[in-house]
């Protein structure tokens, strides 16, 4: 214990000693690093940023996880944009047979709209067959079939896809894609799958003339026992509101058993959709028919207001009914001419050429004045780090030589000399660039009155030598 004061009592004799020898920290100049170190850090974190917007300008893997989120978030699918379908062209190719394209009326003729379950179906399990569009090319309309193998059953769904209304007609519907369908269905059937061998689907049979209802069949059957019943269905779109068209069965029924006797309950017998009538939009028209197993039977054309709400015989001579058609659809006719599909080549290659060479120069223009604006932004940056050193050094030479209010005097007695100083070189290199703009307007001048001066002559001599030819 002794020794230990004995030892703090000397180190204390020694810095009275000593004092003036041990290094004392200088404040000012650790201000002085402090500062330089922050201006480091914000160059750094300028340069980081500058590097950033290059990467992102071609996004890539090495991306933060807020920055992936933002970038995998989900899109609208109606604003995504759907090229027309090409077909690829093999290398080994000069030329492969384009598909040309034209709009039909879709219901012609009346009621022969019908949904093709192939084999690919079963093994997809889905199907979107083909789609029916509005008179007015604003909408389409169509099907999608699933396959349910547990049970080989199917059911439907019937879809909506708003058209772009900037194209063609005819781009309408090729570029018309599942992404930009509206989510929920307008029409579905029974989902049930407990009985086996079932299909349920809905066919577009016809829209009205102003495109505002849809007439859909729905077909119930089995794979093994054929078709059970069909049924209208009409599906409005001003109020978005389906009507189930039962009645016209149950009017054809009591037609069959109170005047002939025959109850079409006991036989095999169905309804045929043929589309709105044309004389009347409120009416839908449709024929009856009975299987007998080798002809079917004519039990009549009937018509039924599209809410069910009426139904009337029209005639046994579905020939003299006119039927309205006002859907469209697009069909293959034929193949584009060898011809027009390779100067469509060429000039595809052209404008890809171009637009490559384009896209190129406005990439190299991006990086270009990006990187100038991080050069500028850096420069700003040192010459605000050297005023504010300068500003420093001057506050750290005032306080050592004054104290008091005449601190503040000082240095702006000495700020104010230097902004007029400063000022004043901007006023005098202002008036450089004013002199030299000057002189190169009045060489500019003389030169033009110089050239005027030389086509006189020039056209004076011609003058000369023409009379002279002329002697």
């Amino acid at each position: 214990m002794i020794y230990a004061l004995l030892a703090i009592a000397a180190a204390f004799c020694a810095y009275i000693q000593w004092g003036d020898e041990i290094p004392i920290p200088n404040f000012d100049d650790l201000n002085q690093k402090e500062a330089k170190y922050v201006h480091n850090v914000n160059k750094k974190a300028e340069k980081e940023k500058f590097k950033k917007t290059l990467y992102e300008k071609n996004p890539s893997g090495f991306m933060t996880v807020e920055e992936y989120e933002q970038l995998s978030a989900p899109k609208d699918r109606m604003s995504v944009e759907v090229e027309i379908p090409k077909i690829p062209t093999p290398a080994d190719m000069v030329y492969v047979p384009q598909p040309a394209y034209r709009i039909v009326k879709y219901n012609n003729p009346p009621g022969v709209a019908e949904i093709s379950l192939n084999k690919t179906f079963y093994e997809k399990r889905q199907l979107n067959a083909q789609g029916i569009v509005s008179p007015d090319f604003s909408k389409l309309v169509y099907p999608s079939v699933y396959y349910y193998p547990d049970s080989a059953s199917t059911a439907c769904d019937l879809f909506v896809i708003n058209l772009e209304a900037a194209k063609s007609n005819l781009d309408k519907i090729l570029t018309a894609n599942v992404i930009h369908r509206l989510s929920d269905p307008i029409l579905s059937t029974d989902k049930n799958i407990d009985n086996y061998y079932t299909f349920r689907t809905l066919t577009p049979v016809d829209f009205s003339a102003d495109g505002t209802r849809l007439l859909v069949k729905e077909k119930i059957g089995n794979s093994k026992d054929g078709i059970w019943k069909t049924t209208p269905i009409v599906y409005d779109f001003t109020t978005n509101v389906s009507y189930s068209l039962v009645e016209v069965r149950d009017a054809i029924s009591y037609y069959w058993e109170e005047n002939k006797g025959l109850r079409l309950e006991d036989k095999r017998w169905d309804v045929y959709p043929l589309g709105f009538a044309a004389d009347n939009p409120d009416w839908v028209i449709v024929n009856a028919f009975a299987y007998t197993g080798d002809k079917p039977v004519n039990l009549g054309t009937w018509a039924v207001n599209y809410k069910g709400e009426q139904s009337r015989l029209v005639t046994f001579k579905s020939e003299t009914v006119n039927i309205s058609m006002n859907g469209y659809k697009i069909i293959k006719q034929g193949v584009v001419p060898p011809s027009i599909t390779e100067k469509e080549e060429e000039q595809l290659k052209r404008i890809e050429k171009s637009n490559a060479k384009k896209k190129k120069e406005a990439e190299k223009a991006y990086k270009k004045d990006l990187e100038a604006s991080y050069e500028a932004k850096i420069k700003e940056m040192d010459k605000e780090f050297k005023e504010q050193q300068k500003d420093y050094k001057l506050r750290k030479q005032i306080q050592g030589s004054t104290s008091g209010n005449e601190i503040l005097i000082k240095y702006n007695e000495i700020k104010e000399k230097q902004e007029l100083k400063e000022q004043q070189k901007l006023e005098k290199l202002k008036q450089k660039e004013l002199k030299q703009l000057e002189k190169e307007n009045a060489k500019s001048k003389a030169d033009n009155a110089n050239n005027g001066n030389n086509n006189d002559k020039n056209s004076g001599n011609g003058v000369v030598n023409s009379s002279t030819g002329q002697n």
